[in-house]
């Protein structure tokens, strides 16, 4: 019995530490130790807590170009760090299905991958549920979920710069080369965090997402935790207007450590 009941504490064990594991992307010891002070953006930054697994975060840059024309400062400084979270739909609008989904649906999909062995390029589909669309403001540029971004009809060129002081003083120089639109993707806007995820088992949601924009925060597994690495060449976004718009995305860490928490470099109008 008492061999039975030292076996289940080290199963449990084992179990917690793979949940702690998993979840890297939040400072595990964020609530022993005092909190830093928080990141202030600098003139043509951002700052948002991209941390949640649910949520999506939306970011308005001809918002932000009124409220520097204006000169509210403070209005401006609100709106380079409070962004209202826009929920991933969980709840389900239909029945669950087993069969792999082929057309563009939007729900939750569920998909086993191979965290612990050949890594999550390694992955295949188990079941797909419908839910509502994603919800969004009447006015947006980009929307950031932890790794993820998505373009609001937009485009994006990835450029060899390094620095926002290195770019050209206008765009004109990037309109003829090739931009790469929001794409389709059921399997890599990861959004719960629950038990499943000892098994491999994560849920995404189904959502177009622009992958070149996406590749300036990459997460890799193995190894485990998983490792992040930023990728710190400014891109170009050229809106559904056709206006053009310099992004770059400085820091992925907060002050005391958490992931995904961005500070993310803009010019706009560029």
């Amino acid at each position: 019995m008492k061999n039975l009941i030292t076996k289940n504490l080290l199963k449990m064990a084992v179990a917690g530490i793979n949940i702690l594991m998993l979840s890297s992307c939040n400072g595990i010891f964020d609530e022993i130790y005092d909190q830093p002070k928080e990141i202030v953006p600098t003139k043509g930054q951002l700052v948002i807590d991209a941390t949640s697994w649910a949520d999506w975060y939306y970011i308005d840059l001809d918002k932000l170009h009124q409220l520097t024309i204006n000169g509210d400062e403070e209005a401006l400084r609100k709106a380079q760090t409070e962004f209202t979270a826009y929920p991933i739909p969980m709840e389900p609008t239909g029945d669950k299905v087993t069969t792999p989904v082929t057309d563009k649906k939007t729900g939750q999909y569920m998909y086993w991958f191979d965290v612990f062995g050949a890594g999550i390029e390694n992955n295949t589909f188990s079941y797909f549920t419908p839910t509502a669309a994603q919800a969004a403001p009447d006015n947006w540029t980009i929307a950031v979920h932890r790794n993820n971004v998505r373009t609001n009809g937009g485009a994006v060129l990835e450029t060899t710069y390094t620095s926002m002081d290195e770019l050209p003083e206008t765009s004109e120089s990037f309109h003829n080369m090739q931009f790469t639109e929001d794409e389709w993707t059921v399997n890599e806007v990861w959004d719960s965090q629950d038990q499943g995820m000892l098994m491999g088992y994560v849920p995404s949601q189904g959502i177009e997402i622009n992958r070149v924009l996406s590749s300036w925060l990459s997460m890799k597994i193995p190894p485990m935790p998983p490792a992040f690495s930023l990728n710190n060449h400014v891109f170009i976004l050229r809106l559904k207007d056709g206006s053009y718009a310099a992004l770059q995305l400085e820091n992925y860490l907060s002050q005391s450590g958490k992931k995904c928490y961005l500070t993310i470099n803009y010019k706009y109008p560029y």
